[in-house]
């Protein structure tokens, strides 16, 4: 999800708690999440798995706060939650405002301060202690807390599609991969390490993205091998059941099976939003069939991992919820995004939040939770 300026304020969210949609698979030994054929595997279930998104829980400066929306999600029956592995910046902020890594004059520094990844550490610690499984993500395409733009200000290049082909911008990416896998890789709450937040590179042939997602997640699986990896990706660029609309294309340089087949990507990520995509919201129920259908050729599981709309949350989005638990090669969904209620006050609305305790979250969450756990 691109985000508006508006939503730089920080907030809550809502994290994904799954029920086995096969509760008769065995238990793994592993405490690592895992792929199992076409599903996922977490704490040695091996099944369907609800989750949700929050931007910005990694920036929040109480740990109570980051505590409450834990809480709210391992009570909701959530399992997995999405999370900003990244916040870059141009200049150093004033004191007190978070910040992970700043690009200047070609060089990147990594804060590891108390305003820094330490931030990202309460997260993880306290994703721990409630049993949720977090999805960590390496730099936004962009511009929301720095993006790919950040590193090309700063190392001389002109577009985002320089980033992919930059030797310089890409060891700095490197070694902000490094240092953020090294801190959390024996880590039992990290589900997987993602390459992006919506990567794309318009009108660039598939293989400049091919490329860059092959090396990259070779280079994270050098780092630390027991953890998934995944792309970040909306889907685009597929062949199967496609009609013809912009999201099946290839004009953002994204070919979705092709890099499903990259071995060190373990899974498939897509996202869903027909007000951006000028589709209807009945089309996003093919969009998700045919993505399962891909996964299913390759073998590999398929995560929707984000999907939203601004108004009449329940009645477009259960019926999505519902397509992809009964679609074969989807094995979760995580809605964008989840609000809670801080002590700052409410987090951020960008008119797809679902906040806890409403009418549309006993629908969107506590429904459909039930619904996993009855399949």
């Amino acid at each position: 999800m691109k985000l508006s300026s508006t939503l730089l304020s920080l907030a809550s969210l809502a994290l994904a708690t799954a029920l086995p949609k096969n509760p008769s698979v065995p238990r793994s030994t592993s405490s690592f999440s895992s792929t199992s054929g076409l599903q996922f595997t977490i704490d040695g279930t091996t099944g369907y798995f609800a989750g949700t998104n929050s931007y910005w829980i990694g920036f929040l400066t109480d740990d109570a706060d980051v505590d409450l929306v834990m809480s709210d999600l391992k009570s909701s029956g959530l399992k997995i939650l999405r999370v900003w592995g990244f916040n870059d910046v141009t200049t150093k902020p004033s004191d007190g405002t978070v910040w992970y890594q700043l690009h200047e004059n070609g060089q990147s520094t990594i804060n590891t301060g108390a305003d820094g990844l330490q931030r990202l550490d309460y997260v993880v610690s306290s994703a721990e202690q409630h049993d949720i499984k977090l999805i960590i993500n390496f730099v936004n395409y962009w511009t929301d807390y720095g993006g790919m733009s950040a590193y090309v200000s700063a190392y001389g290049g002109s577009t985002e599609t320089d980033f992919y082909n930059s030797t310089t911008m890409q060891a700095a990416y490197q070694n902000y991969i490094k240092a953020v896998v090294s801190r959390y890789s024996n880590s039992s709450a990290v589900f997987a390490w993602e390459l992006a937040n919506e990567p794309r590179c318009q009108g660039c042939d598939t293989s400049v993205l091919y490329d860059w997602i092959e090396q990259t997640s070779k280079y994270i699986k050098s780092l630390d091998s027991e953890h998934l990896v995944c792309i970040g990706d909306e889907g685009f660029g597929l062949d199967t059941d496609s009609d013809g609309s912009y999201p099946y294309t290839y004009g953002e340089g994204l070919n979705f099976t092709k890099n499903l087949g990259i071995e060190t990507i373990d899974f498939a990520t897509l996202h869903l939003y027909p007000d951006s995509w000028g589709t209807s919201d009945d089309w996003g129920n093919g969009w998700i069939t045919a993505h399962g259908a891909a996964c299913e050729a390759v073998g590999k599981p398929c995560l929707l991992e984000e999907y939203g709309v601004t108004s009449n949350h329940c009645s477009v989005e259960a019926p999505w919820q519902q397509t992809a638990l009964n679609t074969t090669g989807v094995s979760g969904d995580l809605f964008w995004q989840y609000g809670d209620d801080l002590s700052t006050g409410e987090s951020p609305n960008d008119g797809n939040t679902i906040y806890y305790g409403t009418s549309d979250y006993t629908c969107l969450v506590t429904d459909h939770v039930a619904a996993i756990d009855n399949a």
